[in-house]
C-alpha cells in the first residue's frame, strides 16, 4: 500500500512532517493528543526511537497507535538497540500493523542517554539496515530465508547537509540511496545556503529531501546543540539573537519561521522538530503555508 507521504512526494508536491516523541511510560494520552492536533497540518508524524538514547515506549507501539487514530506515522528504527533478528522482526511487525513509512537510522550513541551502563548493539549500520528492509520487501531475510508476505515500505534515511567533510557525507548518502532510501530527512538546518549546495550536490541521486527545522528555545539550547551534536553548529548571530531577546522562546519561533521560509525553495518538504513544544508548530508553519 502506498502511503500518502509517498504519493505526495512522488507527484512533486511539497510535504510537511513533524516529530512527536513517544512518552517515557505507557500513558500515551498526551502523545496522541499532540499528534491529533498536528494531523491536519502535516502529511506524516515522525515517531522517534529512544531519542537521544533515552528510554521511552516502543516506537513500534506508538506508531501503531497513530495508525489506529488514522494518523500517518513515520516509524523511526535505529540500529543501536537491536540486533539483526530484532530489527527484521520489528519491521515485519510494522508491516502487519499497517505502518508504511520507515526512517532507518544508526541511532545516537548510548553514552548520550539515561542508561549509560547499557551495551550498544550496532549489529548493522544504517546502510545495512536499508539493505535488510529492501531484502524483506523482496521476500528474503538476512539469513537468505524466504518470508511469507512482502512488506512494502516507503523508506527514508538521515542526512546532515552541514556536516564536514562534505564530500564524505555525500558518498555515504549515495550508499544509502543505492541501498533503498527514497527520501532524506535532514538534521536541523541553520544555513539555508548550505542546504542549497547540498541539494545541488545530491541532485543526481534523484532522492527527495525533507529539510529539518529545529525550534531553538533558548541561547543555552543553541550552545548545547553546537557543542554536543555532531554535524550541527548554530551560527553565533542566532545565539546572540536568542541571548538578547526578552522572550527567547518567541525569538526561537521567529528564527524557525525564517529558516523554514528560506529552506523551502531548496527542498521537497520541511520536517519540524519542536522538542516538546509541538503546540508552537502551527505558528512555525504559518509563513510556509501562506505561500502555497
Amino acid at each position: 500500500m502506498t502511503s500518502r507521504l509517498q504519493q505526495k512526494l512522488m507527484r512533486g508536491s511539497f510535504v510537511l512532517t513533524a516529530e512527536v516523541c513517544p512518552p517515557k511510560g505507557c500513558d500515551c494520552s498526551e502523545f496522541l493528543e499532540k499528534a491529533r492536533k498536528l494531523a491536519p497540518l502535516v502529511d506524516a508524524v515522525n515517531v522517534t526511537d529512544n531519542q537521544g538514547a533515552t528510554m521511552r515506549i516502543s516506537p513500534l507501539a506508538a506508531a501503531a497507535l497513530l495508525v489506529r487514530e488514522g494518523i500517518e506515522p513515520i516509524y523511526q528504527i535505529t540500529c543501536r538497540d537491536r540486533n539483526r533478528l530484532a530489527l527484521q522482526s520489528d519491521l515485519l511487525g510494522a508491516a502487519a500493523l499497517g505502518i508504511n513509512n520507515v526512517l532507518a537510522l544508526s541511532g545516537d550513541h548510548i553514552s548520550f542517554g539515561d542508561h549509560r551502563a547499557g551495551k550498544p548493539v550496532f549489529d548493522l549500520d544504517s546502510v545495512q539496515l536499508l539493505q535488510a528492509i529492501r531484502g524483506l520487501g523482496e521476500g528474503m531475510d538476512l539469513a537468505g530465508k524466504s518470508i511469507t508476505g512482502l512488506p512494502s515500505f516507503f523508506v527514508g534515511a538521515a542526512a546532515a547537509p552541514e556536516a564536514e567533510p562534505f564530500e564524505l557525507t555525500t558518498f555515504k548518502l549515495e550508499k544509502k540511496v543505492t541501498a533503498g532510501a527514497s527520501f532524506f530527512q535532514t538534521q536541523a538546518i541553520f544555513d539555508p545556503e548550505r542546504l542549497a549546495l547540498f541539494a545541488e550536490a545530491i541532485k543526481p541521486l534523484q532522492v527527495k529531501v525533507i529539510a529539518g527545522i529545529l525550534l531553538l528555545k533558548s541561547a543555552g539550547m543553541a550552545r548545547y546543540v553546537t557543542n554536543n551534536i555532531p554535524g550541527l553548529k548554530v551560527p553565533a548571530a542566532l545565539i546572540e539573537e536568542l541571548e538578547k531577546a526578552t522572550d527567547p522562546l518567541a525569538a526561537g519561533v521567529d528564527i524557525a519561521k525564517r529558516l523554514a521560509a528560506a529552506c523551502k525553495p531548496h527542498c521537497h518538504g520541511l520536517h519540524i522538530m519542536a522538542m516538546g513544544r509541538e503546540d508552537l508548530i502551527p505558528e512555525i508553519l504559518e509563513s510556509v503555508k501562506s505561500e502555497e
